[in-house]
């Protein structure tokens, strides 16, 4: 490691909602692109990211997903890049498709941000004005990882000796006692032979607005 260079971080926190949209786990890359604000603008490529479940659906410790970051970039570039076109939200498509989180770009003459139709607007709006300003306003960074595994609620729960690793109620946390533990923890993760979207998003099962879009015509992929 060069003097210039900190430690890599293992961020940690409990996804309230695991619908697919953030992170979002499909078309064989992770991205957090929306919410967790404090997380996309203080990762580094190389840092670690798990997500674990919420107590709501008994899931407390265990793993959704865990995420290592290879790449970041803003927010224009994310909208542009052909890669990620598939990640734009098409609502009235599959919840895969419905969950896009591809929905901010820059408007090119006069700078202002253009949010574009998802569930993320409010009730009635295309605009989601709270989660507009959450998501743009502290950072301009979309965090993306390819070498990920993302079980939905169906992860593992770390050996009892990570303990100290398993994240409960809100916010997140980077902090540990040792880099070595750290270190190891990462390894363990690597060590699980699962990658990519191994199961569906817990509330494609759980949430009743989820499941009325499959009741109505949406097809999960």
């Amino acid at each position: 490691m060069s003097a210039n260079k900190r430690p890599r971080r293992l961020y940690r926190y409990v996804i309230d909602h695991d619908k697919g949209f953030a992170p979002n786990p499909f078309f064989k890359v992770c991205t957090l692109a929306c919410c967790k604000p404090r997380i996309r603008k203080g990762a580094e490529i190389g840092d670690v990211i798990v997500g674990y479940g919420p107590a709501e659906y008994g899931l407390s410790g265990k793993i959704i997903y865990w995420m290592l970051v290879d790449e970041i970039i803003g927010f224009d570039q994310y909208w542009r890049e052909p890669e990620f076109e598939k990640k734009r939200p098409r609502l009235g498509g599959s919840l895969m498709l419905n969950f896009g989180d591809n929905i901010y770009h820059r408007d090119p003459e006069t700078g202002e941000w253009i949010q574009e139709h998802s569930f993320h607007g409010e009730q009635g709006t295309v605009i989601g004005k709270g989660n507009l300003k959450r998501d743009t306003g502290r950072t301009d960074r979309v965090l993306i990882g390819r070498d990920f595994a993302y079980w939905g609620g169906n992860g593992p729960r770390p050996p009892e000796q990570f303990n100290e690793f398993i994240k409960s109620g809100i916010g997140e946390v980077y902090a540990v006692k040792s880099e070595d533990r750290k270190e190891a923890f990462i390894e363990w993760l690597q060590s699980l032979p699962a990658r990519g979207l191994i199961s569906e998003p817990t509330d494609w099962f759980h949430d009743k607005k989820v499941r009325k879009l499959l009741e109505t015509g949406a097809v999960a992929c």
